[in-house]
């Protein structure tokens, strides 16, 4: 799912090409992207787009008269940018919507529909989807200690729920924690003031450093490679590869189709975190060190 990161970096190449300029026309492709009935989404044609923004990991597209495009990506919707009028790729299109100079598209990859679109009227109900959590990238550090204490949860999560900070998600928690050097599972109602100082200026550094270099990277080419796993991650998607810090191999942890990924040198102290599915699976022969568990996983003599 696009993060932040993602986001500012669409924000940031759309931004000269469809600012001040008129929404000629909406194709909808896919009925079931659109979440919305009033007002209908024909009233969005015709007027220019006066403003672009994020709530959380949606963007937000502002038209004159106060009118609002709200687009949630989800995991696999992403944006092409096309010559004017044109078509996007094979059975991927959920949307196009034409400005004078091209045409912003809108596609998901796989046969799930997640993606959404709304059309909605006026400050207030563009308010609704706010989910509540702070910008983690503005955030003083009172204030980011005072929402991840507000609840008791695993760092991993806390980093994730929207209700608490907006626009991370599962590849750059993974990336704030390493360089915070703390563990996914450590609970949020036992930070003391130095961690929880240190995993602030952690995330505000490592969404920071990402959002500049995507950018700088791009140029004014329109983004057409955005995703989870980039060159460069610590320990994202790097699973047995070399930690850049310490050179010990990264570990993961995987649940509900998902994984998370992280340093036991850097981060547990060693400690090896349990894998649900194998834990269950070893019971009390689960390795507790990564010495133990590439012993258990090199090959018999």
């Amino acid at each position: 799912m696009p993060e932040l990161p993602d986001i500012q970096l669409y924000l940031a190449a759309l931004e000269p090409r469809v600012v001040g300029q008129p929404l000629t026309a909406i194709r909808l492709i896919s009925p079931f992207l659109l979440r919305s009935v009033e007002p209908p989404l024909q009233a969005a044609v015709g007027r220019r787009i006066t403003s672009l923004g994020r709530i959380g990991k949606r963007i937000v597209l502002g038209l004159d008269g106060e009118l609002f495009l709200v687009i949630h990506l989800m995991i696999a919707g992403r944006f092409r940018w096309l010559k004017a009028g044109g078509k996007p790729p094979g059975k991927m299109g959920l949307a196009c919507f034409d400005f004078p100079g091209g045409t912003l598209a809108l596609t998901e990859a796989g046969s799930k529909r997640r993606a959404s679109l709304h059309l909605v009227s006026g400050s207030s109900a563009l308010a609704a989807f706010d989910r509540g959590g702070i910008d983690p990238a503005r955030a003083s550090t009172t204030e980011f200690a005072a929402a991840l204490r507000r609840r008791n949860h695993t760092l991993k999560r806390a980093l994730t729920d929207p209700s608490i900070l907006d626009g991370i998600g599962n590849a750059y928690s993974d990336e704030i924690l390493h360089r915070a050097r703390l563990s996914p599972f450590a609970l949020t109602s036992r930070l003391d003031d130095a961690e929880c100082q240190r995993l602030h200026h952690a995330t505000r550094t490592v969404l920071g450093e990402w959002t500049a270099r995507l950018i700088a990277q791009t140029g004014q080419r329109f983004p057409d490679k955005v995703t989870a796993f980039r060159d460069g991650m610590a320990v994202h998607g790097r699973y047995r590869l070399p930690c850049p810090a310490c050179g010990g191999p990264v570990q993961r942890i995987r649940y509900v189709g998902n994984e998370t990924n992280y340093c036991p040198a850097c981060q547990t102290e060693g400690r090896l975190l349990a894998d649900r599915a194998l834990s269950r699976l070893l019971r009390e022969d689960w390795p507790r060190t990564v010495e133990e568990l590439e012993e258990l996983q090199s090959p018999r003599p």
